[in-house]
């Protein structure tokens, strides 16, 4: 399966080719056989029990291969206005939005793009319920908090004590469900299927008394489905039992199992310096174009390395913007590193793109498209004016 690549790359058609060896660095590099894998189990979950995968853009909103990952998922889920127009534009099926809170001003527009509109809040519905009503298509849902923790990291768990995400069953108001067909919760982080078998148990416990007044169900995001040891059939079973309990359509919105493992950033070294050990910086940055290694944090894995002193050389990996802690981590190679050597940062495709930022004016990385052939093309590059122009 081709992908499409008719996209312009600064006015000019993107028919250059490049490999690992010699992409212009820092580069996302997508890689299409990894993508197309994670499409078809995911794919292959909804034919095995009716249920319905969105696509979460808050991971993974690379829309140069929307035309691939359409014809596997149902649509995609939203957590912005520009998130539901990119999804309504540029993907074409179901749009489904969820946020903390909706803004006045664009609530109106809002709902031009949206099939499923989640409210964060009874507060939330109350304010906007009669101009939901003008479109007699949309799908109204109240996001719920079961109370249950299982993200161990306390910035990424939406069930922490003083979570702001979704109603308690305490401030549950079950006289103001008219209107109201679906319940939406979320709960997990690249979690596997039994943590979602205790989240179903405590979400029914909750909230089961109100499900026959439901057409639908979101089970929400960070379920890990494609990563290699994740239960499948688990998965599945626990689909099937809800669904043939209560009678209602499940929607799931992975956003990083859609590109998780299919994607890597190329950078190169800028310099070497010495201060207690070897530093090697970078033309990339974890502070600027993968904000979760130092947010979550985590040690990014990098193709033919090792952990610090494992190999002859070690390398602590430094980012190329001023912040001090803009680090990487602490490598070893078979090899020494010089300046102009090549480092393949792996997984690199989900929460990189997103989330990058140009502090210090660092120029974003490119993003290319590997083929099964290996051969890669550039869907976009960056410069100066795309500094420039959103700061005045």
């Amino acid at each position: 399966m081709n992908l499409n690549l008719e996209r312009r790359v600064n006015g000019n058609m993107a028919s250059e080719t490049y490999t690992l060896e010699t992409v212009p660095t820092p580069c996302y590099v997508l890689d299409e056989a990894g993508l197309l894998a994670n499409l078809q189990k995911l794919g292959s979950v909804q034919q095995q029990t009716g249920c319905r995968i969105l696509l979460a853009l808050k991971g993974f909103a690379m829309f140069g291969v929307f035309d691939t990952i359409r014809q596997f998922l149902w649509g995609v889920s939203a957590s912005s206005l520009h998130e539901a127009r990119l999804g309504s534009e540029e993907f074409g099926k179901e749009v489904h939005a969820c946020a903390p809170a909706y803004r006045e001003a664009e609530f109106d527009q809002l709902l031009t793009y949206c099939d499923h509109l989640t409210f964060n809040s009874f507060s939330q519905w109350r304010r906007f319920r009669k101009r939901t009503g003008a479109m007699p298509a949309l799908q109204c849902g109240i996001r719920v908090n079961p109370e249950h923790s299982e993200v161990k990291v306390p910035i990424y768990d939406p069930c922490a004590p003083g979570s702001r995400l979704g109603v308690t069953r305490e401030n549950f108001r079950s006289d103001e469900l008219s209107g109201i067909s679906g319940l939406h919760f979320h709960t997990l982080c690249e979690l596997n299927s039994d943590a979602l078998a205790r989240t179903l148990a405590a979400f029914e416990e909750k909230f089961g008394a109100f499900l026959s007044q439901m057409s639908w169900v979101n089970f929400g995001g960070g379920h890990h489905i494609t990563r290699k040891d994740y239960d499948v059939a688990r998965l599945c079973e626990l689909i099937d039992d809800f669904s043939r309990r209560h009678r209602l359509q499940v929607y799931l919105e992975p956003g990083e199992a859609v590109a998780l493992n299919a994607g890597v950033l190329v950078a190169s070294v800028l310099d070497i310096v010495r201060n207690d050990m070897d530093i090697a910086i970078l033309d990339a940055s974890a502070a600027a174009h993968m904000p979760d290694v130092l947010e979550m944090p985590y040690r990014p894995e990098i193709a033919g390395a090792a952990e610090a002193g494992a190999l002859p050389f070690t390398y602590r990996l430094g980012g190329t913007t001023c912040l001090a802690g803009d680090v990487i981590g602490d490598y070893s190679f078979a090899e020494p590193l010089c300046v102009g050597s090549r480092l393949v940062l792996e997984d690199m495709a989900h929460y990189t793109m997103v989330k990058n930022n140009t502090f210090n004016g660092v120029e974003l990385p490119a993003i290319g498209l590997r083929h099964a052939s290996g051969e890669i093309r550039i869907l976009k590059r960056f410069g100066y004016q795309d500094y420039r122009n959103r700061l005045s």
